[in-house]
């Protein structure tokens, strides 16, 4: 498992029949930008969901669209069965609504920013999971890092390092690399997106 986060609830599923397809990689990858990308490219589906993850960070304008929580928030949300799975990262926590249930039950895709340590948890709360791992060029990726200056350059090391590492649970991803142009990466997330829609019925445009 990556020291980078560690799943610590997961809920049994049954009777979901959509697929939910779970974006993840190193910081700096640019999942953000390619969810963003995609969500825009397919706003007029409504079998896609592009899901709203609960974080107990404030809502940044760099940083992903999420839902803000306090931690004491988000632990009662936690008890109360408001998550279908969560994780923590970087002392950070993470939810995953349960509401996404519902659309899948339905037949839909659901679309969600994840982490590759919290893959465990995700795929006991979700019988139908579809990966997309997301990288980019070692050069590139401490560029990125670099240029947002939300860590300190031990904390880049760090970053760079677990990206690097491997990780048995990326067996069967859809491999995307973000290093080039973000149309060329997010058309890619678009056709993988169009055919886990397609196996589940949905064409997915």
């Amino acid at each position: 498992m990556l020291p980078e986060a560690c799943p610590v609830v997961a809920s049994a599923a049954a009777g979901d029949g959509g697929i939910l397809m779970v974006v993840v990689g190193p910081s700096g990858a640019g999942k953000d930008s390619l969810i963003a990308y995609a969500r825009q490219r397919l706003a007029a589906d409504p079998s896609i969901l592009f899901v709203r993850r609960v974080v107990t960070r404030e809502a940044l304008a760099s940083a992903e669209d999420h839902d803000t929580c306090s931690p004491d928030a988000f632990a009662a949300a936690r008890a109360a069965g408001a998550f279908a799975v969560d994780w923590e990262a970087h002392g950070l926590q993470y939810g995953i609504p349960i509401a996404v249930r519902t659309h899948l039950m339905r037949g839909g895709v659901a679309v969600v920013n994840g982490s590759r340590a919290a893959l465990p948890a995700i795929r006991a709360a979700f019988p139908q999971v579809v990966t997309v791992h997301v990288t980019c060029r070692p050069e590139v990726l401490a560029a990125r890092l670099a240029a947002r200056r939300r860590e300190s350059e031990a904390e880049m090391r760090q970053r760079l390092q677990r990206a690097a590492m491997p990780c048995r649970e990326l067996g069967g991803a859809v491999e995307i690399d973000n290093s080039g142009e973000l149309a060329v990466a997010g058309e890619a997330l678009v056709s993988a997106i169009r055919r886990a829609a397609a196996a589940t019925g949905h064409r997915g445009d």
